[in-house]
């Protein structure tokens, strides 16, 4: 292969040369850390982009060939790693030039000799046309093997050739003053002194998962939380002020301002946290249609940021467009908008920290996702250039953050020195693997438009800066002292630059190791002076944030360092030894990665599996005030909602990722609407192994809902009868009036109604009837139009069923009213259970009246094995046999939403076959139901709400032409639609709970009999299916639900139509 072209070489050797900065990235790092990464693949990079450069540079030349590059940048490394040494020993100790591109990181960065042998080589080689190219990929060929061979040796050198002393002996000395400071607090937890921390919510409220997420976090931590809503208000902070009794204060999202007015950064106590940096807050404010603060002061501006990138924005920003050429080389790019969160825990010197997790925007139809960071640059770009794209992000913002920082005024009196802010950088790639900074925010948001997915970023973030910061010591004792006898280890003497101000102590008065006094005794004769004319003091201010730092990164955490990294410019003392620590364990993590095991075999057998079957958060919408509050090892809690709040999104978090969640069953969703009936709901989350072959549940989560009844005024004094026929909030007869309107009643005698669909309306005492909070709704009644319909006394009612048969077929509605007959006939309810097949009990009203029940549709079988209607039918009357063909046989038929007029004229050719046309036929109409967006389940739109009024009016006229009863529940449930009691469908308005009886029944065998028949097929799978089967002896059960009660009642009113009663009572609780 032949070059297309001449390279200049004035311009190769010249100082603006791309070759300069491509040597930077070659050299950048120490020699041991470019070895790590793997020189072949940093090389290739490294050569494409200088290629990429050079190109541009000379814009009017050939295009330059990447093999003279490469063949340049392996002699570069060569020459570093192995000729330069040797030149550099010959050289006197002062002779350098200012020009390098090797930074090790060590005291000593020496200039570099480029020996004139180097230079007349290349100028041989790039004046050589004809068989350059074969000549420069053989040379590169053999240098990568000679590189692969020295990977291992040079892996295995001792750990004094990698780390420099001097850096050893700082480390080592901060982990003898980790283990004291370890101790003190120890001590400080033997005496019951327990940190105070104080949360400010602003206008978050108190079931806020964020608010109760710092509550659980810090009380893990051995807090003691007081929560207000701003600084003004909270007497915990008023009762401290100036006392220090505070060690954290959290200022949440809108509380900060508060904050700002109210706490003095500059005073504050050495051990006290705020989570908030005035000079950033400051910085990043807007001070005008979206301008940074700090950027009106920049001299230059910021390269990879928009000047108006700051203040609060709650509009999603514009997809970003492609920038590139049409032509559009084949050179991977990113086209995405990402939000990245930053945790900068000083200022001066700046420090920071990345999440590694991110929420990007990569696709204009699709919401934003939560992903790490570098997985999503991994999947975009591939494994070359995602590591480039990952470099870009941390150079711009890391150039950012320098120059907000650098330009902010440092406030008189001192500095916050645990103060840390929480940021987050939304970046937009427009075609390239550099991004550019669009936005940034002082709290942490998100791009995702999904409630709950920006709730569980958020609390993710907190939660891991909350664990990041808060077990690291905040402050050394003013009482340490060490014995001045303690004799010394000549090995643990550190260099006289670094050294502490003499006021600085260190220990407390509790018992350490012996190695351990004789580490702080050498860190104290070390640092223990500003002795010596080049020594440059540390206070103690600094010493802890050396301290903090070297935890920080010590500590296992999804934050990784930011800043200051190997491109920082060592300006002062103090960052000299944050960069040695920083690059101390970057060796540290790099020999661990490449540590050779011989375990590869047993590669974590759980891998995969749910090792950690517990939830690290419930989620809700509405949030829920759990109690107790939710910690992951608790399975119960308990809950409150108003009677407002019908349906609950939920949505639990894992905390190992080889778990699946299952709501209500094990073949439940992992996110699902549920509706809260009146009274108690129970919901269960249970955490399955994905690993197995059938899910094996590990973990149950029950939370117990309890929902309000409507709120209701009791009256006292002066009122009025108001009406209503439907709700506002769901008008089924858009051409009928909603909400309550004053009642007029007829003036006209009132007589018996003559039939059960005779239309009607609630009627309740409010004091106005344009305010329904003014209303008893205890009081609440169904009164039909000119009517009423009789209440049957228990006595004639138990005459009334003497000697009767009742059939009942269909849901669990149609066996709500069942339930209630025979609790009114009996004066109790014995035996219960949420029956799906058939019932007989035959020993009703002391054995005279017998009652069966045969439920349908059976909607949990597959269509081709579900019993039809007729087959159902004709099943219930065999079983209920012998019949007598006259009203002294009863058949209630009905449910929710499945009858047709189909199934009436059904009825009438069964009974006919059969020769039962005399009985008595009574159909329960329609009903509310399925009405809200439940996952798992049918939810009906308005539209079709409104049409199954059509068909409720449909059934009641053909069943009165057939001559039956009808009992309109449609109507009296659709103005109370929202009085629901448990089930997922919200059509159940009856509950049936067990009450302790207060004397033990006699003859219970005698009482109780009743037949079931074996199923065929599986078990409905919901709640509703359990069958309870055996009942305690010495319970009862009561039905509970005042709108079943109406509609029952009814049924007992046409049952027994020849009641004595005289006088109207319109029916309710």
């Amino acid at each position: 292969m032949m070059f297309g072209g001449k390279l200049d070489e004035k311009i190769l050797f010249s100082s603006q040369a791309p070759l300069a900065s491509v040597c930077g990235h070659v050299c950048s790092g120490n020699n041991s850390t470019r070895r790590r990464r793997g020189g072949g693949l940093d090389l290739f990079l490294t050569v494409r982009t200088a290629a990429e450069n050079f190109s541009k540079v000379q814009r009017k030349s050939p295009p330059v060939k990447p093999e003279l590059l490469l063949l340049l940048l392996l002699l570069e490394s060569k020459w570093n790693q192995m000729v330069k040494p040797v030149f550099s020993s010959l050289q006197p100790p002062h002779s350098h030039t200012k020009r390098s591109c090797l930074r090790d990181g060590d005291e000593e960065e020496r200039g570099e000799v480029k020996p004139l042998l180097m230079r007349r080589l290349l100028r041989m080689l790039l004046r050589r046309r004809a068989c350059a190219g074969p000549l420069l990929l053989l040379l590169a060929l053999l240098c990568f093997c000679y590189q692969t061979l020295m990977v291992d040796r040079n892996q295995n050198r001792s750990e004094a050739e990698e780390v420099p002393t001097e850096t050893r002996r700082l480390v080592s000395a901060l982990e003898a003053l980790q283990e004291e400071t370890q101790a003190w607090f120890h001590s400080q937890r033997r005496l019951h002194r327990q940190h105070q921390a104080v949360v400010l919510t602003g206008r978050h409220q108190l079931s806020d998962t964020e608010v109760v997420l710092h509550q659980r976090v810090l009380q893990e931590l051995g807090y003691e939380v007081h929560v207000s809503r701003f600084a003004e208000t909270s007497s915990f902070l008023r009762a401290q002020q100036g006392a220090g009794g505070w060690s954290l204060l959290l200022c949440l999202s809108t509380s900060e301002r508060s904050c700002l007015r109210r706490i003095s950064f500059s005073h504050l106590q050495q051990h006290q946290m705020v989570n908030l940096l005035p000079e950033l807050m400051e910085a990043f404010s807007d001070v005008g249609g979206g301008l940074c603060h700090f950027y009106q002061q920049l001299a230059e501006p910021v390269l990879g940021m928009k000047p108006h990138s700051c203040g609060s924005s709650n509009q999603k920003p514009d997809f970003p467009q492609d920038s590139r050429s049409p032509d559009r080389t084949q050179s991977p790019a990113l086209v995405a908008m990402v939000n990245v969160f930053v945790l900068v825990t000083s200022v001066t010197p700046l420090t920071a920290f990345m999440h590694d997790i991110s929420v990007v925007w990569a696709n204009q139809s699709a919401p934003g996702q939560q992903m790490k960071i570098r997985t999503f640059l991994l999947q975009q770009l591939g494994a070359s250039t995602s590591q480039l794209a990952w470099v870009q992000i941390q150079r711009v913002v890391g150039s950012v953050l320098q120059a907000a920082s650098t330009n902010q005024e440092q406030q008189p009196g001192g500095r916050c020195l645990l103060c840390f802010q929480l940021l987050t950088f939304m970046l937009m790639f427009s075609g390239s693997i550099t991004p550019v900074v669009v936005q940034v925010d002082t709290k942490v948001t998100s791009l995702s438009e999904d409630m709950f997915s920006r709730q569980i970023t958020t609390d993710l973030v907190l939660e891991d800066s909350l664990q990041f910061l808060l077990p690291l010591p905040t402050r050394l004792s003013p009482e340490t002292h060490l014995s001045p006898e303690t004799r010394l280890s000549p090995e643990t003497h550190l260099s006289p630059e670094t050294r502490l101000s003499p006021e600085t102590h260190l220990s407390p008065e509790t018992h350490l190791s012996p190695e351990t006094h004789l580490s702080l005794e050498a860190l104290r004769q070390q640092y223990g002076g500003c002795r010596g004319t080049n020594g440059a003091c540390l206070s103690q201010d600094e010493l802890l944030l050396l301290l903090r730092f070297h935890q920080q990164l010590k500590m296992p955490s999804a934050f990784h360092l930011l800043h200051p990294n190997s491109s920082s410019s060592s300006a002062s003392r103090l960052l000299s030894d944050l960069l040695r620590i920083s690059r101390h364990h970057q060796l540290q993590k790099s020999r661990e990665m490449n540590k050779p095991t011989n375990q590869l075999s047993a590669t974590p057998e759980h891998e995969g599996s749910c090792s950690d079957p517990h939830l690290r958060q419930i989620y809700t919408d509405p949030p829920l005030i759990l109690t107790p509050l939710f910690s992951p090892t608790l399975k119960e809690y308990r809950a409150e909602v108003p009677f407002d709040t019908v349906t609950v999104r939920i949505r639990p978090e894992l905390v190992s990722a080889g778990c699946v969640i299952h709501l209500d069953n094990h073949r439940g969703p992992r996110m699902a609407n549920f509706p809260v009936g009146l009274g108690a709901s129970r919901i269960s989350i249970l955490v399955t192994d994905a690993s197995e072959p059938h899910p094996v549940v590990m973990t149950i989560y029950t939370v117990h809902v309890y929902r309000d009844s409507r709120p209701s005024l009791p009256m006292f004094g002066d009122h009025v009868l108001c009406s209503f026929l439907q709700d506002c909030g769901l008008q089924v007869q858009p051409r009928l009036s909603c909400g309550l309107r004053p009642h007029v009643s007829s003036q006209s005698p009132v007589q018996p109604c003559s039939s059960g669909h005779v239309p009607g309306r609630w009627v309740v005492p409010c004091l106005s009837c344009s305010d329904n909070r003014t209303c008893d709704w205890r009081e609440v009644t169904w009164q039909p139009d000119g009517c009423y319909h009789p209440l049957v006394e228990r006595p004639l009612l138990q005459d009334c069923m003497m000697d009767r048969k009742l059939l009942f077929v269909g849901d669990s509605t149609n066996r709500g009213m069942m339930y209630f007959l025979m609790e009114r006939v009996n004066s109790s309810l014995d035996d219960w259970g949420k029956a799906h097949d058939t019932l007989l009990y035959q020993n009703l009203n002391q054995g005279r009246t017998q009652v069966s029940y045969s439920y349908y549709p059976q909607f949990w079988l597959e269509k081709n094995l579900r019993p039809t209607f007729r087959e159902a039918l004709v099943q219930l009357l065999n079983r209920s046999r012998p019949l007598e063909n006259s009203n002294q046989t009863v058949l209630v038929l009905g449910g929710v939403q499945w009858l047709n007029t189909n199934h009436l004229k059904m009825v009438q050719e069964v009974l006919d076959r059969e020769s039962l046309s005399e009985i008595l036929v009574v159909v329960k109409s329609l009903g509310m139901g399925f009405h809200l967006p439940v996952d798992g389940i049918r939810s009906l739109s308005l539209a079709e709400i409104q049409n199954l009024f059509n068909e409720n009016r449909d059934i009641i006229s053909t069943a009165k032409h057939l001559g039956y009863e009808v009992i309109d529940t449609f109507s009296i449930t659709m103005g109370r639609y929202k009085e629901f009691l448990q089930g997922r469908c919200a059509c159940h308005f009856h509950e049936v709970e067990k009450i302790q009886s207060s004397k033990p029944r006699d003859n219970l065998e005698s009482t109780r009999k009743m037949t079931r028949t074996i199923r065929a097929g599986p078990e409905p799978d919901s709640q509703s299916a359990v069958l309870d089967v055996e009942q305690e002896v010495g319970s009862t059960y009561h039905v509970r639900g005042e709108i079943n009660q109406v509609y029952s009642e009814i049924l007992l009113s046409r049952l027994c139509p020849r009641s004595k009663e005289t006088q109207p009572s319109p029916l309710g609780p």
